[in-house]
């Protein structure tokens, strides 16, 4: 059920009455945000498959779980506007992970413990399948400390009502404890360890070092710092929504957060508030010492392993012991300015659910749509296999290509033509953008133009290049967004990354899920993912096209291509 006018009223009064600091994502205050809020939300970019509520603000992903059989979300919201403010967590359910059904917010600002906002934090499923939530709160004197709240009436499949534990805080900044009152937040779900006590981590910094700081418990209520960190990295800045998990080395299948033993490696995902990127490290979790240390080559910061190299933040996996897999959430922010996003009503969605596992490799992360998803897949077209010669462009037709999802391999079989790759090209978003879909290569560019007006005045390209290395054959993949809209006001940022594949021996697969003003796109069967939000003024709705094409003077084929047309979920 939708959030009730009582409700909101006593909320807005609660938080005049306590001069509530308003802060933007990165805590930067923002005032007036009641007066900003247009009369009606703007629909021309809102998605019709991805999940974001009817209008306001959205921003990270907290405490997914499935409890009885019913999908649990909750997440970051602003009740009263579409810019960051006044934020609560939202709740909605669902059977399926696809169409969903809203509830009141499950916490929001009314202890002191949380009286200046309600942050980000995770949820964690007790012996005899009890859930609980820690979060971080910000007290009266805007210290970041974390809390805990349970269900009300744990017979309620939809836990609509969760109460706050009166000894809230449960851990706080002190002067003995050296915490950052400022730079503390975020704590992961908890996991269990062989001796009997709870582990938590919570992200900070001190300095420029990020920090996993771990806390121990026997009750879950009384935590005690540890001496060191779970792990911490000099030069990253601050650690927000840290998030640690276990992955199978032997198969897909996920595992619950408590797992430890032979044939598992731990995943380390931290956000960079500095950066606003998800980055991730694989290694090995020391038990007796309570660390983490990274594989030689996984790299912390920046410059290592991402979920996704385009927009997707603050992202939380849960491990869904329905379907024994491990489910990654991530928050897709608008590319228009605040004025731009507020002015239309709404801002930010989430990223379709994705299953995540352990690459055959060892060496990253595999990501892929969930299959629920395509359940709303509809009107197949199929296309046999086509050889795309250098300088053409074939349209797909018979689908919505506004709201898509299509799946499209290329084989490659001559490889003389290919561009010698230059040693200083090591950053790869920055050669995406010199050499973006209209700039003619050997072996490439190559791929999907999608949401593209009738007359290509508008595309957002999602394509490779092959490069010839010293050694191997590179291939970059790339979402070049330069010429994404005719409106120059939006953020048309290209993206790019290497991808891990041998185009001699393997095909060059690429899945794009389109959606009015978002492209979600997986290449190289899910080892790299790019999402990106783009605003076309002439490619909407019935006047959005899609095209695969090649702009490499090499040819290459299509050996498999399949689209569909995507029904609308049901969300709000």
């Amino acid at each position: 059920m939708a959030t009730s006018c009582v409700w909101l009223i006593s909320f807005f009064s609660l938080l005049v009455g306590h001069g509530v600091l308003q802060l933007e994502a990165s805590h930067i205050l923002n005032t007036n945000l009641e007066s900003l809020q247009p009369p009606s939300p703007n629909q021309t970019y809102r998605t019709s498959y991805h999940f974001q509520p009817p209008k306001n603000w959205m921003n990270d992903p907290n405490g997914p779980m499935i409890y009885k059989g019913l999908y649990h979300f909750f997440y970051q919201y602003n009740p009263f506007g579409a810019a960051w403010g006044n934020i609560v967590w939202a709740h909605s359910t669902s059977e399926d992970l696809v169409n969903w059904i809203p509830h009141d917010p499950a916490i929001y600002p009314s202890h002191q413990a949380d009286i200046n906002g309600c942050w980000s934090g995770s949820a964690t499923i007790l012996p005899g399948e009890k859930p609980v939530f820690l979060y971080t709160g910000v007290d009266p004197k805007s210290q970041q400390v974390q809390n805990i709240a349970v269900p009300k009436n744990m017979s309620d499949p939809f836990l609509v009502e969760w109460e706050k534990s009166p000894k809230n805080p449960l851990m706080e900044p002190t002067s003995m404890n050296k915490i950052n009152a400022s730079s503390f937040r975020d704590p992961t779900t908890a996991w269990l360890g062989p001796d009997g006590r709870w582990r938590v981590i919570i992200g900070s910094k001190r300095d420029r070092r990020g920090l996993a700081i771990l806390y121990r418990s026997k009750d879950f209520i009384n935590w005690v710092k540890a001496k060191h960190p779970l792990h911490s990295a000099k030069g990253t800045g601050m650690w927000e929504c840290p998030d640690f998990f276990p992955v199978s080395t032997s198969n897909q299948s996920g595992l619950d957060t408590s797992m430890v033993g032979l044939g598992i490696k731990h995943v380390l995902k931290l956000s960079l508030d500095d950066t606003k990127h998800d980055y991730y490290t694989i290694g090995t979790y020391n038990l007796a010492m309570d660390r983490y240390i990274p594989d030689s080559g996984s790299v912390d910061g920046d410059s290592g392993l991402r979920y996704d190299y385009g927009k997707f933040y603050a992202s939380k996996t849960f491990y869904d012991n329905a379907k024994n897999r491990r489910v990654l959430w991530g928050w897709i922010n608008e590319s228009l300015s605040e004025a731009d996003y507020v002015k239309q009503g709404w801002a930010g969605v989430q990223a379709i659910p994705r299953s995540v596992w352990l690459s055959k490799s060892g060496k990253q992360l595999v990501q892929w749509p969930i299959v629920e998803i395509e359940k709303l897949r509809t009107n197949r077209v199929d296309s046999p296999s086509t050889d795309l010669k250098g300088g053409s462009v074939h349209e797909i037709s018979g689908v919505t290509a506004a709201q898509a999802d299509v799946e499209i391999s290329f084989r490659v079989s001559e490889f003389n033509k290919a561009d010698v790759m230059d040693p200083s090209w090591t950053n790869p978003q920055l050669l995406c953008s010199q050499k973006g879909a209209s700039v003619k290569g050997g072996l490439g560019p190559f791929g999907l133009l999608v949401l593209a007006s009738n007359h290509l005045q508008e595309y957002t390209a999602v394509f490779f290049r092959i490069f010839k290395g010293q050694n191997k054959y590179v291939v970059l993949m790339c979402s070049d967004q330069s010429r994404s809209s005719l409106n120059k006001n939006p953020d048309k940022t290209t993206y790019g990354t290497f991808v891990d594949v041998d185009p001699i021996k393997e095909k060059l697969s690429l899945r794009s899920l389109i959606d009015h003003s978002i492209v979600e796109s997986f290449g190289g069967d899910g080892k790299v993912c790019i999402s990106s939000r783009v605003y076309p003024t002439l490619a909407i709705e019935g006047g959005a096209h899609l095209y695969a094409f090649n702009n490499g003077t090499q040819g290459v084929t299509i050996s498999k291509l399949s689209a569909w047309s995507m029904k609308k979920a049901q969300i709000s």
